[in-house]
């Protein structure tokens, strides 16, 4: 998604990348069967959603990756900061490896409880985070867990 997002604004930075479960693509560890991702641009005070998808699915998932429609952005604010790709030094695998050493409990109570994934900065740690989340959406989820995304080391669970 970062080559097409790159074509359409030079400038353009992540802001927020999750992962998308599919019925039809089975997920492993730090797997999904397909992830959206919303690239900001601070010269066309704009952003852009773009999705990568294994399969045609619903929901407007296309195979391949698929951009979205522009909307406005004024820059930061709120809880969610914009990052540089180069800060990314742990891969979802590698997180969920790291978020299931804390978790074994958790996991054993819940075996077959979906599991999802979440990149972004926000003002809860300095650094890049993954959030790592048993359950169908972070609203409903009542167990995820944070990893470092440049170090790969456990920074907390939230219960």
């Amino acid at each position: 998604m970062y080559p097409a997002a790159r074509s359409w604004a030079t400038d353009a930075l992540p802001l927020q990348l999750r992962s998308i479960n599919l019925d039809a693509v089975k997920a492993g560890k730090g797997q999904a069967g397909a992830w959206q991702c919303i690239f900001v641009s601070t010269t066309k005070s704009r952003a852009r959603t773009y999705t990568y998808s294994a399969i045609e699915a619903e929901g407007n998932l296309h195979e391949g990756v698929f951009a979205g429609i522009e909307e406005p952005w004024s820059g930061p604010h709120g809880q969610t900061d914009p990052f540089a790709i180069v800060a990314i030094k742990t891969d979802s695998d590698q997180a969920f490896d790291a978020a299931a050493e804390k978790s074994a409990d958790y996991m054993k109570k819940h075996p077959d409880s979906p599991i999802l994934y979440i990149l972004e900065h926000t003002r809860r740690f300095p650094d890049l985070s993954w959030r790592v989340i048993w359950g169908t959406s972070e609203g409903s989820s009542d167990y995820s867990v944070f990893v470092d995304a440049t170090t790969g080391k456990f920074l907390e669970k939230l219960h």
